[in-house]
């Protein structure tokens, strides 16, 4: 099962990279900078959900514990791999990376984690109400 979340793990990375070269090349110069993230945000995170929504199944939590272990799962590698590899791969300054988590700012894309974390249980719990 573990291997089955990694993998996925994997893809909504790849996605996400994907969603953020897009973001740059296409949605800020269009709209600037604020909207372009706003919109690159929501984006990603459908595309989470949806994903998850495929994945979860496939991925086969046997209890809601397995489920919020994978959305954890996912949480703290997607962390890792923004504040670790946004600092010592992309050479971001912490103060820039923290600055996506300052919601007064309008920054939202905490919606992101809020997605891959609830995702596997809410599929999970949508799965279990269906076959009961």
């Amino acid at each position: 099962m573990m291997a089955r979340a990694l993998l996925i793990w994997f893809a909504l990375l790849a996605l996400a990279i994907v969603n953020g070269a897009l973001r740059e090349a296409l949605l800020v110069p269009w709209w600037g900078r604020g909207i372009a993230q706003a919109v690159s945000t929501v984006l990603l995170s459908g595309f989470i959900v949806a994903i998850g929504w495929w994945a979860t199944p496939w991925i086969a939590p046997r209890s809601a514990a397995e489920a919020w272990a994978i959305g954890l799962g996912w949480v703290t590698l997607t962390l890792a791999f923004e504040f670790l590899g946004g600092h010592f791969l992309f050479g971001k300054s912490w103060s820039e990376l923290l600055a996506d988590y300052n919601l007064l700012a309008g920054r939202i894309w905490v919606m992101v984690l809020v997605a891959t974390l609830l995702t596997p249980i809410a599929v999970f719990t949508r799965r279990a109400s269906v076959n009961l």
